[in-house]
């Protein structure tokens, strides 16, 4: 199989069965964000520890497959990382995304399934559109809880 089928896969995968989908309970941070290009919605909860390690993400919203399956994508990546974590990782997507340079080698799990996102400029804001309301949710701190 190659890699560029393993990671559709992969993407088809999320965006078919996504994890950690639905409201959280309890949550101290959340974030939305709409793609108003195309009506992707995303909203993003999060519940961090007071040393600021998130101990719980869930995701709800609709949207294409590639924005479902980045949302379910981002939720298993930042779970358990520390806030500063999550903000390096949302920094590495956004150059794999959008950069000159692809840091797949730097990505876990199967994050760097959204390499191939890049190809195609227009649906970029819909892989970007959940690590958007991540930095929105860690960078909005209390005020935005809900």
């Amino acid at each position: 199989m190659e890699l560029d089928e393993l990671y559709r896969e992969s993407i088809l995968d999320h965006a078919r069965h996504p994890r950690n989908f639905g409201a959280l309970e309890a949550c101290n941070r959340s974030a939305a964000a709409k793609n108003v290009s195309c009506g992707d919605a995303i909203q993003l909860f999060l519940r961090l520890s007071p040393a600021g390690r998130i101990e719980a993400v869930r995701f709800s919203g609709s949207g294409c497959a590639i924005s479902t399956a980045s949302a379910s994508l981002l939720t298993l990546a930042v779970q358990g990382k520390t806030a500063e974590e999550a903000e390096a990782l949302f920094a590495k997507i956004q150059r794999l995304l959008t950069g000159t340079s692809a840091p797949q080698d730097e990505l876990p799990g199967d994050l760097a399934a959204l390499a191939g996102v890049r190809r195609f400029p227009q649906r970029v804001g819909c892989a970007m559109l959940s690590w958007h309301a991540l930095e929105d949710a860690l960078r909005a701190g209390e005020k935005n809880s809900a």
